[in-house]
């Protein structure tokens, strides 16, 4: 569960073990004992938890219960608890920030559920020499645990606080306002706080702008009680994926959230690398999110046409999300992913046919004619890339042109069918409310 645990259970006698696992179990399956003793306490003796309605309460409950079964399912699967682990336990943190719970209350609540954790396993441990032993040797992992579960949950409150600061003051929300209307006041505070973001502070800077949405809200299968919740903890960690020694300029705008994002001497590769590292991190945490990335622009004044190219980003991905970086895209590419069903509707129904049959057959015929336009139409360098003899590639694109009744040495017919290949592999866009 934590560091050592393993090791000090494996080296304990056999009746110690025994009865370390018997007390654990035991202590599982009083977690709604364990939440209903704390909840009680923290609601009746903190002053920020005093007054609250039912969903709160119920709340409360559930998180002193997870915590409970998450930290003694540890110890029976001897295994280590990871951050990942307590995903909701940040989650929850960022509700009570939300809901304008003072950080000391919060704090003195983790210390009440903590003594009902505790008062219950020493009455339910026993008083055999064995039971006192397994006891002892679950102080300190247990207690590693709770330090764990506070450090998460205090840094998630106080994250969220902060970035929720920023983005109600004039170096949030009116900087990004300002920002995308193409212009920043030379003077009052936006300058200085756009500074802070490395933005504006170099001739022709490199930037670029993101756009961002909440797909899916889950906490382990279950819906997420706030559609207000997500989208701030999704533009707090874009706010962490700065690649210019400087925080992303990042605000939640209803459900929808824009970020800012300096370049410095880091390439766009690298923040792209990020986001899908941070996309990647929300996932765990039970939040699917669409990133849409604009083109690099040089000075604020492009801030505006790099929304809107965020925003058809966002467009061209599919509604399980993703991040979608048009700097990392071709032309052709583009051209591709963003076609309606116009486009498909005007594939001459031979190739699409073929196409078709190709691909239940593995896609060989497809994957010759890609070879064959990667190699600039030489052959013998398409038929080495795809590690087979000459013949077979001669043979594979003489099939192509019976079937398909296109030349392939003709550059329409081949952009014909290059276009046809890539429609079938291209996703279907789906529209993000923005």
């Amino acid at each position: 569960m934590s560091a050592g645990s393993h090791t000090v259970a494996a080296s304990l006698p056999e009746p110690v073990q025994l009865a370390r696992t018997r007390i654990v179990g035991t202590i599982y399956d009083c977690a709604d004992e364990i939440a209903e003793r704390g909840s009680s306490a923290i609601l009746a003796q903190v002053p920020g938890y005093t007054g609250r309605d039912t969903e709160f309460r119920a709340d409360v409950h559930d998180q002193v219960a997870r915590l409970c079964r998450t930290g003694l399912g540890a110890l029976l699967d001897h295994r280590r608890v990871t951050a990942a682990d307590l995903a909701y336990t940040r989650r929850a943190a960022v509700r009570r920030a939300q809901s304008g719970l003072p950080l000391t209350d919060y704090i003195t609540a983790f210390r009440l559920g903590q003594q009902a954790f505790w008062k219950t396993l020493v009455a339910h441990a026993g008083d055999s020499p064995a039971a006192r032993e397994a006891t002892l040797s679950m102080v300190l992992p247990l207690t590693r645990y709770c330090d764990l579960i506070s450090t998460q949950a205090t840094h998630a409150y106080l994250e969220f606080q902060q970035h929720q600061a920023a983005e109600a003051g004039r170096d949030g929300r009116d900087l990004v306002e300002s920002l995308l209307g193409g212009a920043l006041p030379e003077r009052g505070p936006l300058p200085a706080a756009a500074a802070a973001h490395g933005i504006g502070t170099a001739h022709n800077e490199h930037l670029v702008v993101i756009a961002a949405t909440v797909l899916t809200c889950h906490e382990r299968g279950t819906a997420a009680r706030s559609d207000t919740e997500a989208p701030h903890i999704v533009s707090a960690a874009l706010a962490r994926a700065g690649v210019n020694g400087h925080r992303t300029l990042a605000v939640a705008r209803d459900t929808d959230i824009v970020a800012i994002a300096g370049l410095g001497r880091a390439g766009v590769d690298e923040l792209c690398a990020r986001l899908r590292r941070t996309r990647d991190t929300l996932v765990a945490e039970g939040i699917t999110a669409a990133l849409g990335v604009s083109t690099v622009i040089t000075g604020i004044e492009q801030i505006p046409r790099g929304w809107q190219e965020a925003r058809s980003a966002l467009d061209l991905l599919p509604d399980s999300g993703g991040v979608m970086a048009l700097p990392e895209l071709t032309p052709f590419r583009y051209l591709m992913l963003s076609s309606d069903d116009t486009v498909r509707n005007l594939v001459d129904p031979r190739i699409a046919r073929t196409l078709a049959e190709d691909q239940a057959k593995g896609a060989v015929l497809a994957d010759t004619i890609r070879a064959f336009v990667a190699a600039d139409m030489n052959l013998r360098e398409a038929a080495d890339a795809l590690r087979i003899h000459h013949n077979t590639a001669k043979y594979r694109l003489r099939r192509i042109q019976q079937l398909t009744g296109r030349n392939i040495r003709t550059v329409t017919d081949l952009v014909d069918l290059l276009v046809a290949i890539e429609l079938r592999h291209a996703p279907r866009a789906v529209r993000h409310d923005h």
